[in-house]
């Protein structure tokens, strides 16, 4: 099965609870906080990610659909905005390199 047709099935999941029609953008990145926190809660207790992760990508699916989007295309938008991005390394956390109004170069902490 491909993403897109996972994808596909999420989304008549959700039509098929009335989840899109029903809700909104602001429940549903409610539902995505609750499900962000499982996961924390998850990877603190050094137990599997995989449902949390899971369930996050389902409210995504959610929200990128009412909003005439797909995964593919909120990745591919993610993915040219970090391609060239250049950071480093702090405790843990790439921090972006920031470049000021003049174009020099600021230090990312």
């Amino acid at each position: 099965m491909t993403l897109a047709v996972l994808e596909a099935k999420v989304i008549s999941w959700h039509k098929k609870r009335n989840l899109i029609e029903g809700s909104t953008d602001i429940a549903q990145f409610n539902k995505l906080l609750e499900e962000v926190e499982e996961l924390r809660l998850s990877l603190d207790s050094d137990l599997t990610p995989i449902d949390d992760i899971g369930d996050i990508m389902v409210v995504l699916i959610n929200i990128a659909h009412r909003n005439n989007l797909t995964l593919f295309e909120c990745m591919y938008h993610a993915y040219n905005d970090i391609k060239y991005r250049k950071g480093k390394m702090v405790d843990g956390v790439f921090v972006k390199e920031l470049i000021d109004e003049s174009g020099r170069i600021v230090d990312a902490v």
